[in-house]
């Protein structure tokens, strides 16, 4: 029962996320590293990629599918990574940074500890691992 709320939860967030890259992309460009090529392509397709594997997590009858959209997942929120760590070192850096425009310690520290917890999730959600919760498959 807590892997298919779990599922359904991930699945939820990253539909979203993935909606949001697609109609609304100006804020994932903001934080994306200056080293990505094409940066309007890669968040567009960053965003397909989220909600291919939300549709992935939630596919009733295959656990096979279920497995590749957790590897995809995890594999995805284990790129994003350097665009939250670009996004914490641009915030951190603002003079108005926690106060006006900024998110601050309180928002980046959590996110950047979530990280891999968010990696574990997808993999145990897609039925990848069970660990720690059970020795091997």
């Amino acid at each position: 029962m807590a892997k298919a709320v779990t599922r359904a939860v991930l699945a939820l967030f990253y539909a979203v996320a993935g909606y949001l890259h697609i109609a609304s992309p100006v804020p994932f460009l903001l934080i994306t590293p200056p080293w990505v090529p094409a940066p309007a392509a890669v968040v567009f397709w960053t965003g397909i990629a989220e909600i291919a594997g939300a549709a992935g997590l939630l596919q009733p009858y295959s656990a096979r599918l279920r497995r590749a959209a957790g590897v995809g997942l995890a594999l995805y929120a284990l790129c994003v990574w350097p665009a939250n760590m670009h996004h914490f070192a641009i915030d951190l850096a603002s003079a108005n940074s926690g106060a006006t425009g900024g998110l601050g310690l309180a928002y980046h520290v959590p996110r950047m500890i979530a990280q891999p917890l968010i990696i574990w999730l997808a993999l145990w959600a897609g039925e990848v691992t069970r660990w720690p919760l059970a020795r091997n498959l």
